[in-house]
């Protein structure tokens, strides 16, 4: 049984002497969900969505046009799988995510282990140099580098308070302005509605043969790392804790991704009419984002690029403000609890941003990265960085399968037949997907050894 001095009392959720959720609980009349119901999906789809999603998705449509369009489609649908299934494995056991991963065996514990500190310190720098670029290049007589830290800072303090409203608020405000702007810069193009509509169909452009990783880009990589696994924490801070708010959940969860994926196809859009019709090629990484400012600069005025940079950095300040609440959340979780028997965990067991070691985690994704934004950074880190991201999602999907199939689940919120092939055929993509990204992260290993 648990006891009432391992509760965290700025979250209690129920009796402290029960683990996991009554009878009682599970049966309760449900919530029903408002169009108000809106919050950490919201946060967790702000949070995935950042300035390389944007530059992958202009990419693709510079160089396939529309064709690719079902693609970011399919991915919507693949976010909103994984996230439902994280949410609803939390509100049916009463269980984090990395508790139900401790539920596996021990070897969730040592891929998560060092995949949280590295992820943390690669993504920190990668954060703060993809804020600080477009204030860079809306006020040029200011060093790139002042706004990366500045901007890791005032994340950091803004997380420090401890105030979930607040962050939900902000990354609203945020997304609000990266949605809008991005819409309006798509609309000014006039896109070709016929050829969007085309583009639906499922097709596979021949004659290339990297399109297949275009596809599996955009299905996979568009709004999915870490964040999606911290879902369960924002609910547990917002207090969507028991399983009456079920329907709410997944009423926050498909609404937030529809929201993303209309922003996404209106990046593809931009992608289409901007770069593709005049054949214009971008820089890789979050630099490409200043090419779409500066054509839209030279053919519709400096007016709209400035429109555009602003939701340019809203897409960017979104997820590090996301990732620093909602990762350190994780860690929190992961340290206060690896070593404790994993039958004895629950929700109330999970630390707030109050403690030590979300703090430290807070402190670890701010300061120590700041390094890599005046040095070149090192390739080992890169190469574990690369390698233990590219095995994410295929652990995320491989480890909902398990947990939400479990009797450990009551049997109304278990996986259904459809459910599972949706999942399965996430968990293959990803696969796929991972492998890939291995082969790529790996790379510079061969070609040293070779």
């Amino acid at each position: 049984m648990a006891s009432h001095s391992r509760v965290d009392t700025a979250h209690p959720v129920h009796n402290p002497d029960i683990v996991g959720f009554t009878e009682a609980e599970i049966n309760e009349q449900p919530v029903k969900p408002k169009w108000n119901s809106l919050g950490p999906g919201i946060v967790a789809a702000a949070t995935g969505v950042g300035a390389a999603d944007l530059v992958a998705t202009l990419t693709a449509g510079s160089r396939y046009g529309y064709m690719l369009m079902w693609a970011v489609v399919l991915g919507v649908i693949l976010k909103i799988v994984l996230v439902e299934g994280t949410g609803r494995y939390y509100l049916s056991t009463g269980k984090t995510i990395f508790q139900g991963w401790r539920t596996l065996g021990a070897w969730t514990t040592v891929y998560f282990a060092p995949y949280i500190l590295i992820w943390g310190f690669v993504y920190g720098a990668t954060a703060m140099s993809s804020t600080a670029l477009p204030l860079a290049a809306l006020f040029p007589g200011v060093d790139a580098k002042v706004f990366a830290i500045v901007a890791g800072v005032i994340g950091l303090c803004l997380v420090w308070l401890n105030r979930y409203r607040l962050i939900e608020t902000l990354m609203t405000v945020l997304i609000g302005v990266m949605f809008v702007t991005v819409l309006l810069s798509a609309a000014l193009t006039v896109p070709n509605v016929g050829a969007i509509l085309a583009g639906l169909v499922p097709r596979i452009p021949s004659g290339d043969p990297e399109v297949m990783f275009y596809v599996l880009g955009l299905a996979g990589g568009v709004g999915g790392t870490i964040t999606l696994a911290a879902y369960g924490y924002w609910l547990r801070e917002k207090g969507w804790n028991v399983p009456k708010y079920m329907k709410v959940m997944r009423f926050d969860n498909a609404t937030s991704y529809i929201l993303t994926g209309i922003f996404v196809i209106a990046t593809m859009i931009m992608g289409v009419e901007l770069l593709h019709s005049a054949g214009i090629a971008i820089s890789s990484g979050d630099k490409g984002l200043l090419d779409v400012g500066t054509v839209l600069a030279d053919r519709y005025g400096q007016a709209w690029a400035t429109v555009f940079l602003v939701g340019f950095f809203a897409a960017s300040f979104s997820s590090l403000l996301g990732v620093w609440h909602g990762v350190s959340l994780m860690f929190a979780d992961f340290w206060a609890n690896f070593r404790k028997p994993v039958d004895q965990l629950d929700q109330d067991d999970a630390p707030s941003l109050s403690s030590a070691p979300a703090r430290f985690f807070l402190l670890w994704v701010t300061f120590p990265p700041m390094i890599l934004l005046f040095l070149d950074r090192p390739i080992f880190l890169i190469l574990l960085y690369g390698t233990l991201g590219a095995l994410f999602m295929p652990f995320l999907a491989v480890t909902l399968l398990f947990l939400n199939n479990s009797k450990k689940v009551p049997a109304r919120f278990r996986n259904g037949w459809g459910n599972n092939i949706l999942l399965g055929g996430t968990t293959v993509i990803f696969l796929v997907l991972g492998a890939n990204e291995l082969y790529k992260a790996l790379q510079p290993l061969f070609e040293l050894l070779g």
